[in-house]
């Protein structure tokens, strides 16, 4: 029993443990939000995606859609919030140019 006892004890100490799976290269500031945004996501389909805006790496911050009117935080490489898109107010914008326009680069984290 005793036995038993340890090897459990192991087992959740290596599951809590569990580190997340983020990409190579992605700055330090946003890998400490990303650990922030999983700690706070709801969704089991939140993600992290780059993408290049207006010329600059920008992060966007995707909850999921396990909720409605849920937005989306785009960030930019030096942790800055450049706004939200989606939402109730169906945004589409940020510093007043079309979000669309941006080129996707990668996943850089998902849940």
């Amino acid at each position: 029993m005793k036995k038993l006892s340890i090897v459990i004890l192991i087992a959740s100490v290596i599951i809590s443990c569990k580190k997340l799976d983020i990409e190579k290269g992605t700055p330090k500031c946003i890998e400490n939000k990303i650990k922030d945004f999983n700690k706070s996501s709801n969704c089991n389909n939140a993600k992290v995606d780059e993408y290049i805006f207006l010329g600059n790496t920008v992060y966007t911050f995707d909850p999921g859609n396990c909720g409605t009117d849920m937005t989306i935080e785009v960030i930019s490489s030096d942790c800055n919030s450049l706004g939200y898109l989606v939402g109730i107010s169906g945004n589409t914008k940020i510093n007043g140019a079309e979000f669309s326009t941006a080129t996707f680069i990668k996943t850089a984290w998902k849940k």
